[in-house]
């Protein structure tokens, strides 16, 4: 049983997660382990360098001479290493298989017990529903630390033959997609984060000047346009993605009507890492606007709701991709799963006739408006982030108003000539167009500048609970 931890998390929260996990055995970056205390690491044996892949540190006698014979004990063993020689421990899928450490967009971090029969349902599905053949290359850029990663990027393209390249510097989109150019992968799985940084950098500009409207909305030259905006997309992805596959957080509304009015091959799935992780995914020639794809085959999905179709409730699911529950946190996992099996995901949506899901936000980011009609923070702020001069953005309900937080695109500005100074007053100008594009009781009634990145999870989420006025 493994338990991968992020490398970006704090010193003080890996020593917590370690002892909280009773790892006994640590593999590490070098860089890290000089971070940790070795004196707050107890149940700890010992630590190997993956730098290296020597041994740190031995915390227990007799661990170094084990470790520094290892070798020597194993040529000794197999002098001439056979195929029939080879045999792997007999473990059962319902044997625990990874503990995974989340911090959530609202608490902190929870270990997940995922056995192995989650891991097998999601690469089994994979395997007969995602279009990948032996040897095609894959980029993986996504955190192996979590299940999106480990099972979408590693262990599915592993099990049938794939060429897997890890991208080892930090992931961001001009990285990214500099690796997709080079690597030319045949699946592209992403977060939400690259494909809108490519909408709104390169091709909302594009499409919202004057004269591309008209052009766009005449039939027949707009499926000449479509084509050149959908060919100068596919080959940001490297040219020969057969489809990207898009989860880990929710999707910016007016990106995905575009894509779609295009045809860019692309899907919306639906996880989280308490089913390790897949919950819902379509191809993208099946998949509906807004939607999340069905249910996968080996879970149970409905919403907890009079009415499924038409009334928002809660998505809850049963099923074989379902975690075991929270390392000794009996309390998070009755909370979470309740006496019949069904998990209760915190999220709110809604399932049409045919099985399709729709996710409509998250039960703890749902506000109650002064009218009393549900409001989703996520749906404004995907039309706050589409602004020119603002680069993400959170929206709260104090005092019983809206008010949205603004991390502003510094370069933009600048690039602009806009001094700081200005900066007020360009704010108010862009909550006045984004109030524009909104029902009246979603309006936004002030901005406020927010000077820095919001911090957020491994999957790019932002951490909500840290802005949230009690």
């Amino acid at each position: 049983m493994i338990v991968p931890i992020l490398p970006d998390f704090k010193p003080d929260d890996l020593v917590n997660l370690i002892n909280h996990s009773d790892s006994l055995h640590l593999f590490a970056d070098d860089k890290i382990f000089e971070t940790l205390d070795p004196s707050r690491l107890p149940l700890l044996t010992g630590a190997v360098s993956l730098d290296t892949f020597t041994l740190i540190k031995s915390f227990r006698p007799g661990i170094k001479e084990a470790f520094d014979s290892i070798e020597a004990r194993f040529l000794s063993a197999y002098p001439g290493l056979k195929p029939e020689h080879v045999k792997f421990s007999d473990i059962t899928n319902d044997k625990l298989a990874v503990i995974s450490y989340t911090g959530g967009t609202t608490g902190f971090s929870k270990g997940v017990m995922i056995p192995h029969n989650s891991l097998a349902a999601n690469i089994r599905f994979a395997q007969n529903n995602m279009p990948l053949e032996p040897g095609d290359p894959v980029v993986s850029f996504l955190p192996l630390a979590h299940t999106y990663g480990c099972a979408f990027e590693f262990l599915f393209p592993f099990s049938i033959g794939c060429h897997i390249t890890i991208l080892t510097k930090t992931p961001s989109p001009q990285i990214i997609l500099q690796a997709f150019k080079e690597i030319r992968p045949k699946l592209v799985l992403s977060v939400p984060l690259v494909i809108e940084k490519i909408f709104k950098k390169q091709l909302l500009p594009v499409i919202s000047k004057p004269h591309m409207k008209i052009l766009l909305a005449i039939p027949g030259i707009n499926n000449i346009l479509h084509k050149k905006i959908r060919e100068k997309l596919t080959t940001s992805f490297g040219g020969r993605a057969k489809e990207i596959v898009i989860g880990g957080a929710p999707f910016n509304a007016e990106a995905e009507r575009f894509f779609r009015k295009i045809k860019f091959n692309f899907s919306v799935g639906y996880g989280m890492t308490e089913c390790g992780p897949l919950i819902s995914y379509r191809s993208w020639d099946t998949t509906v606007l807004g939607g999340s794809g069905k249910a996968v085959d080996t879970l149970e999905v409905t919403i907890d709701s009079p009415d499924p179709q038409k009334i928002i409730g809660e998505i809850i699911l049963r099923g074989e991709n379902v975690m075991q529950g929270y390392y000794k946190n009996e309390k998070a996992t009755r909370e979470m799963i309740d006496d019949k099996g069904w998990m209760h995901t915190g999220d709110l949506g809604l399932i049409d006739k045919d099985g399709n899901i729709y996710i409509k936000g998250r039960s703890k980011t749902m506000l109650l408006g002064p009218s009393g009609k549900n409001i989703f923070p996520e749906e404004i702020e995907a039309v706050i982030n589409n602004m020119d001069y603002v680069t993400e953005s959170l929206v709260l309900m104090e005092d019983n108003k809206l008010v949205g937080l603004i991390y502003p695109d510094f370069e933009m500005l600048k690039n602009h000539g806009i001094p700081e100074e200005k900066l007020p007053e360009k704010l108010e100008e862009i909550r006045k167009a984004v109030n524009e594009k909104i029902p009246e009781f979603m309006q936004v009634s002030k901005f406020r500048l927010h000077p820095e990145e919001f911090a957020k999870t491994p999957k790019r989420s932002i951490r909500r609970f840290l802005y949230t006025k009690e």
